[in-house]
């Protein structure tokens, strides 16, 4: 009886040992996700998206929104067009008649924030 009431209390302590720290992350990480998700986009300045200027890191501003276009300037329909205002406004070039409807919907998917106004 005494060996039941003993493994019974180190049962309770062992998943009290278990339980209480998956318990206590969890409320830790639902505090992290949820102040990061009251954040708004990350605004850049004009210098800082200056510096993204090269085929290897290469960012674009578009009506005051900043994209990171690195990974498409390989596949870019125009070659090297793309590079013409790396780390610039590229608003007129990217409103050209060259450039077909679904480019509006890609876009979207390079958006890394705004431009500080």
């Amino acid at each position: 009886m005494e060996l039941m009431l003993v493994t019974l209390i180190m049962g309770l302590l062992m998943g009290l040992f278990i339980i209480l720290p998956r318990l206590l992350k969890s409320d830790d990480t639902q505090k992290v996700q949820s102040s990061t998700t009251n954040k708004g986009p990350k605004v850049y300045t004009k210098a800082e998206v200056s510096l993204h200027n090269k085929r290897t890191d290469c960012w674009i501003i578009i009506k005051e929104k900043v994209y990171d276009v690195t990974s498409y300037v390989e596949e870019h329909p125009g070659g090297d067009a793309i590079l013409a205002h790396a780390g610039d406004d590229s608003t007129d070039g990217f409103y050209g008649p060259q450039h077909a409807t679904r480019v509006f919907d890609m876009i979207d998917d390079f958006y890394v924030g705004d431009l500080d106004q």
